[in-house]
């Protein structure tokens, strides 16, 4: 309470300082105008003008400049602000003056001009001052203390950018807040600006000329040894191809902070913000129509499943924000469930909702649970994910990802659920893997069931699919940390190997924007189609490898060793989106495409489902596979000594 009190008195007396020494200016400046139009002194020429008019304008000048809070304004931070305030001030105090004058000597004796020459005079007395105290503050005393203090050790930066975020870095450096850099170079994105200034940096090239850029530095010998990014345009492929750049020059790389990320206390230091791999896999945000998927969500009564895995819990994430009615959490997970339950209570405590510890290939307890919860809307995100885990257990996959998808679907279907939406994987296309495999005939059991109700009222069921997500269980990402961490290698299965990916938060946002398209379709439209993200390009997983260890600050093959080890069962060189069977469409949402896929008779189907059930539970792995071969012509089962149950 002290330390507040002590503040408060410091501030009275800082402004009281300024109230004084403005006052002094104000009178200042009424003589000193005077004397300025006369050329004599203004006593001589009127003793009862000065000892008159100086008091008057100084007690209009101080109320005025008060009201414009000029004794709050800090001096050390003066801006263009501050000086247009000075101006909209002074000149209020003119024009009252005269009001004040005229009342009180009817302007006798009062040289007209000088009124003029006085608002000159006092924006110099009142700004200059506080323009002075700031450059000195900036390029004086502080600087050589900063220059002192750092030395010949500042670390020297490129800066590739030419914007505000820029400005604002050198502006620190050269204050002394975080001024253990030293910028010596400008990168222009566009390469249109070189040869100009920010302050005291010149801008030395382009992106396109980056390596002659840096190698001019180097004659001048002011080579950078790292390279900070201001530009925030600069992500995704242009990101990959500079981090590429930059390592061949042997430099590092990082992001600038955010305007509103800089500290201001002297003294402190500016956190660079690290690359993410988000930053070198991304692409343009794709315009998300909000309105339409809180008209599908508010209001209604949604059920997610596996609400504790990656997908399934950004998903209730997101759902939660949207104002459902109630919000149920299915997961076979207690702890997985717990974690989600416990998030969404604290961000979201009114809503209403509940936590069902359940398995999906329980058809019964699927059953009840639909007719306790009776959502309105189903997001089936349960299911085994990892290629290796499912081949290893297949009939686990088996029965958790097809029996579980049809025990849900048709839970949704006898209970009169208006929409079920099905998560599924690139992984389905022309499966290689048995994860894969079981993927595709869900989506088929689903597109079987829209099609099925074409020309009557049911549940619409929509299948969203898409590849990779950025750190989710059992993903490359996380490993690839854990292996640095450990100090390397980082196993990749092979050189050539592709992947599709996305952000867990993109992928949920545009499953919920295609949830809106597959439910809002007429009846005519009922015809089993699905629907497919675009993930944009490929990655080479072995440039994702050496990626990480670049952003890590290490060198590949130097630090950390990239190991090739060999594909695993089921894994392919590159994955697929669509079967040359499934013509894609463009949808009026940028991101989402639309494929109307090859079809299975429901009734066939139903008796298909049956028996893998009947033979996954049984432990008949050949027999449920040979069954499963026959709905997903495109996967080989394996032989029988290649896996087990």
């Amino acid at each position: 309470m002290s330390s507040i009190k002590d503040l408060s008195t410091r501030t009275l007396a800082r402004s009281a300082a300024t109230v004084a020494f403005d006052g002094v200016m104000a009178a200042a400046s009424f003589v000193l105008s005077l004397y300025l139009r006369l050329g004599v002194n203004p006593v001589r020429y009127s003793a009862d003008l000065v000892f008159i008019g100086t008091p008057l304008f100084v007690l209009v000048a101080i109320p005025v400049l008060v009201a414009f809070r000029m004794p709050q304004r800090v001096w050390r931070f003066t801006s263009i602000e501050d000086v247009f305030a000075i101006v909209r001030a002074v000149t209020l105090i003119i024009l009252i003056f005269v009001v004040v004058l005229f009342w009180v000597t009817r302007l006798e004796l009062m040289p007209r001009s000088s009124l003029i020459i006085n608002w000159f005079v006092l924006i110099a007395l009142l700004g200059a001052p506080r323009v002075l105290f700031r450059i000195y503050k900036d390029r004086g005393l502080s600087g050589l203390a900063w220059k002192s203090r750092y030395g010949d050790n500042r670390i020297p930066v490129a800066l590739v950018g030419v914007n505000h975020v820029a400005e604002n870095f050198i502006r620190a450096m050269e204050t002394g807040r975080g001024g253990e850099y030293r910028v010596v170079g400008i990168i222009d994105e566009r390469g249109d600006r070189i040869g100009r200034q920010i302050r005291s940096c010149e801008v030395i090239g382009s992106l396109t000329g980056l390596e002659a850029a840096v190698g001019r530095l180097g004659v001048r010998g002011d080579r950078p040894q790292r390279l900070l990014i201001a530009e925030e345009t600069v992500a995704g492929p242009a990101l990959r191809a500079l981090v590429d750049r930059a390592d061949a020059l042997g430099l590092s790389v990082a992001r600038l902070p955010r305007p509103t990320d800089f500290k201001t206390g002297i003294g402190e230091r500016t956190e660079l913000r690290p690359i993410a791999i988000e930053d070198l896999l991304g692409r343009p945000q794709t315009v998300l129509d909000r309105a339409q998927m809180q008209a599908m969500i508010a209001g209604k009564r949604v059920l997610v499943t596996g609400a504790g895995g990656t997908i399934g819990s950004e998903l209730t994430r997101q759902i939660a924000g949207y104002g459902p009615a109630r919000l149920a959490m299915l997961d076979a997970s207690e702890f997985a469930l717990y974690t989600i339950d416990l998030e969404i209570g604290e961000r979201h405590g009114e809503l209403p909702r509940g936590t069902i510890l359940a398995d999906v290939r329980d058809r019964e307890r699927i059953r009840r649970v639909i007719a306790e919860e009776r959502p309105e809307l189903v997001f089936h995100a349960a299911a085994l994910k990892h290629v290796p885990m499912v081949e290893t257990h297949p009939l686990e996959g088996l029965l958790t990802n097809a029996i579980g998808t049809r025990n849900m679907a048709d839970a949704c279907r006898n209970a009169g659920v208006e929409a079920m939406v099905m998560i599924s994987t690139d992984k389905a296309v022309n499966p290689s893997s048995l994860m894969g495999a079981t993927k595709r005939l869900a989506e088929s059991y689903c597109q079987a069931l829209n099609i099925a109700r074409r020309g009557r009222a049911g549940t619409r069921f929509v299948t969203v699919r898409f590849g990779n997500v950025l750190g989710s269980t059992g993903s490359v990402v996380p490993l690839f940390e854990r292996q640095l961490k450990a100090g390397g290698p980082l196993t990749v299965t092979h050189p050539e190997v592709k992947r599709y990916f996305m952000t867990v938060r993109e992928a949920v946002e545009l499953v919920l924007e295609a949830s809106v398209l597959g439910i809002e379709a007429t009846e005519n439209d009922a015809d089993g189609r699905l629907f497919v993200l675009d993930m944009g390009e490929p990655i080479k997983i072995v440039d994702l490898a050496r990626q990480m260890i670049r952003l890590a600050g290490l060198r590949p093959d130097r630090d950390i060793t990239v190991k090739i080890t060999g594909l695993r069962p089921g894994e392919k060189l590159t994955e697929e989106l669509f079967h040359s069977g499934e013509p894609l469409e463009p949808t009026r949402y940028g991101g989402i495409l639309v494929a109307r896929p090859r079809t299975t008779d429901i009734d066939r189907l139903e008796i298909g489902l049956a028996a893998i059930e009947a033979r996954s539970r049984g432990g008949d792995r050949d027999g449920a596979l040979a069954l499963l071969g026959e709905f997903v012509p495109e996967y080989a089962a394996p032989a029988p000594a290649a896996a087990s149950a």
